[in-house]
């Protein structure tokens, strides 16, 4: 329970709040949203954690608020205060959230990454906002710390989350500089934190709740480095309102009742995940800590039962390509009725979007024909939709627990045949759209009306508009440039201000570099983006990602990437999934031991070369010139820090410069 002071006049005026919107509205930062929301719903789970037995255990949002304002007490009693930059380096955990809460109570900024993270990524992240107090979540960021601690001399105090055995003989690293002069630094660990920040409040009631109070919608909330697809991390400066902005909007899309659960498995610091966590906290929800890999996350689903998962495309893709195996391990009767019942539910799907206006479409004509032809074909199918829906899919969509809703992705393009395949068995998805420098959110499906194709309308806070080159605006159905301007845009990248002018205008338009159209019912839908293009010599713009899309909707293809610029044709790297192909060439005979050696077996070629040709082909849709002439085989699984970024994001200059003998050779 709260003690005392904890809420104040602050919280206490939620008792006059009448819906989350209300409170919403009349919230002057984030902080002061938790404050209300706590004192509303104060015995509610905001928290839900496992236990080193593996049980999920809770924290109630009177206690959780209670840990935020001692957090913020605590750095208080250290020299924390407004208009500091905080770095918070540390995966998912209960505390993460009490202290990017506790760092922004105090007017204060949360600098945060992730575990990931190399001494590089430290150095640039945290020398460049001049960080002098770091929070690091265990021994292993400590010890990462202290590597590159010369490099970072504006680093005095550091606050371990989670202190192991090395703390305490590590703390001598620390201390000396270079040269062998002695340098101060001060250690923390966050239960010393909390127990400052409870004499702290002894000696000076009242000032944890007053630093909130003084906190407006305009000042900085966080500075997040984006994870560097396309080169050096820029530090985007957001504010409380580039988030408070976003919550009305989103609730209407999404609907969230207090003593919701929402799953959570991507990196906390990522701006995807904070506002998914807004969202759910705003409304009295709860956020349960997992992990995303298959096997844990699903048992997480079944002991839980959560409402919402918020994730990216590739765990979206896992799910999907975990169903299609166990299927064919399965096989006989069992996978001939899946797969059957799945055909007539694509079917189902399609015609039941034609006839309620599910469907993107470019043209009036289009959008007033596609329900007349459908109405038939789609009343037919009804009764085969019902039963498959009894025999095979009410038993799929039990693995993500009995009380799911719905499904958010963001953080990237879902692929076409995923989409699909969770609207056929009956899972609703959101997709959103959006970038870091937006907060992130720009345009999202309803739940109402989930337009199937599109990343959804754009949002109430946020104007878009699609321009060509020449920064014409476009009419419905051209491709061009995504512009957006609206409340949610950065105020701009830290101490950088060339290059904010070069991605945000005089009238406060943002450049998302993003390749889409608009549709005649408002939706937007993406086809690329305009750095990722590849022009080839003949003068030919293609854009990669539906190319990648479509080779790896085939399950021997974990990843693709398409290379090509300024030669005459494409090319493809290519990543094979190891398990599907040893199935694969064990029917076939070949030998398996070596994975290098199965690689460049002629069949193996042969067979690749055919599953890539059927992908891309005039049938789907792609032009002569989009054909992946030549491709070579990776025995290299991509990793996170390698190859991909913490969204799973293929990072474009790293896979040129890792694998550039290979690129070459694919046009010698």
């Amino acid at each position: 329970m709260l003690k005392g002071s904890a809420f104040g006049t602050l919280a206490r005026m939620s008792v006059c709040c009448t819906s989350s919107e209300e409170r919403i509205e009349r919230s002057k930062n984030l902080v002061h949203l938790v404050a209300q929301v706590a004192g509303a719903y104060a015995q509610l789970p905001a928290q839900y954690a496992k236990s080193s037995s593996g049980v999920f255990e809770t924290t109630s949002f009177s206690s959780f608020y209670e840990h935020v304002c001692l957090f913020a007490a605590g750095l208080a009693s250290i020299g924390c205060g407004r208009g500091d930059c905080i770095g918070l380096i540390s995966d998912n955990r209960v505390e993460w959230l009490h202290a990017s809460f506790g760092i922004q109570a105090l007017g204060a900024a949360d600098v945060p990454r992730g575990s990931d993270a190399t001494e590089r990524d430290l150095v640039q992240i945290l020398g460049a906002v001049e960080a002098r107090t770091v929070i690091v979540e265990n021994d292993a960021q400590l010890k990462k710390l202290a590597r590159c601690f010369d490099a970072l001399p504006s680093v005095s105090q550091i606050v371990l989350l989670d202190a192991g055995g090395a703390y305490q003989a590590m703390k001598d690293e620390f201390v000396q500089n270079e040269d062998g002069s002695a340098r101060k630094c001060s250690f923390f660990t966050y239960q010393d934190i909390l127990a400052h920040g409870t004499q702290f409040r002894v000696h000076h009631p009242g000032r944890i709740e007053d630093e909130i109070g003084r906190t407006t919608r305009a000042d900085v909330a966080t500075i997040i480095f984006t994870s560097g697809t396309t080169g050096t991390p820029k530090g985007v400066v957001l504010s409380h309102e580039n988030f408070l902005c976003q919550l009305i909007d989103i609730s209407r899309r999404l609907t969230v009742c207090p003593g919701d659960i929402a799953l959570s498995v991507l990196p906390v610091w990522h701006v995807f995940e904070r506002i998914s966590e807004y969202v759910v906290l705003s409304h009295a929800g709860g956020v349960a800590y997992s992990k995303p890999v298959g096997s844990v996350m699903l048992a997480d689903l079944a002991k839980l039962n959560p409402h919402f998962l918020p994730s990216v495309p590739r765990i979206w893709e896992a799910i999907h390509d975990g169903i299609f195996k166990n299927v064919r391990k399965k096989g006989g009767v069992a996978a001939a009725l899946f797969h059957f019942f799945l055909a007539a539910g694509k079917a189902y799907a399609y015609f039941y979007r034609s006839v309620f206006g599910l469907r993107t479409h470019t043209t009036r004509r289009a959008q007033f024909c596609a329900p007349l032809f459908a109405c038939v074909p789609w009343l037919l199918l009804v009764p085969l939709h019902f039963l498959g829906n009894v025999l095979v899919f009410r038993k799929v969509r039990k693995k993500f627990g009995t009380s799911f809703k719905t499904a958010i992705s963001g953080g990237g393009a879902l692929p076409p045949n995923v989409d699909e395949f969770l609207y056929a068995i009956g899972v609703r998805v959101l997709e959103g759209y959006g970038l870091t420098e937006t907060a992130p959110v720009i345009a999202m499906r309803s739940e109402r009306r989930p337009v199937f194709g599109s990343v959804g309308t754009p949002c109430a806070y946020n104007e878009v508009k699609i321009v060509d080159d020449t920064g014409a605006q476009l009419p419905v159905g051209y491709k061009g440039i995504v512009l957006v301007r609206g409340k949610n845009i950065m105020q701009g990248y830290y101490k950088n201000p060339e290059l904010t002018a070069q991605v945000l205008d005089a009238d406060g338009w943002f450049n998302t570099g993003d390749i889409g159209y608009r549709c005649v019912g408002g939706q937007i839908v993406l086809r690329g983006r305009k750095k990722d293009t590849v022009v080839l010599r003949g003068g030919e713009n293609v854009e990669p990602v539906p190319l990648e899309m479509s080779m790896q909707e085939s399950r021997f293809i974990a990843r693709a990437v398409v290379v090509g610029q300024d030669e005459r044709y494409l090319a493809a790297l290519i990543v094979p999934d190891e398990a599907e192909l040893r199935l694969w060439a064990e029917a076939q005979e070949l030998r398996t031991e070596c994975m290098e050696e199965l690689l460049v077996n002629p069949a193996v070629v042969k067979f690749f070369e055919q599953e890539i040709a059927k992908r891309i082909s005039l049938e789907n849709g792609f032009k002569i010139f989009e054909r992946i002439n030549r491709f070579v085989l990776l025995p290299k699984v991509f990793e996170v820090g390698v190859e991909l970024s913490a969204k799973q994001e293929v990072m474009r200059h790293r896979v040129a410069d890792l694998y550039a003998k290979e690129i070459a050779q694919l046009f010698s």
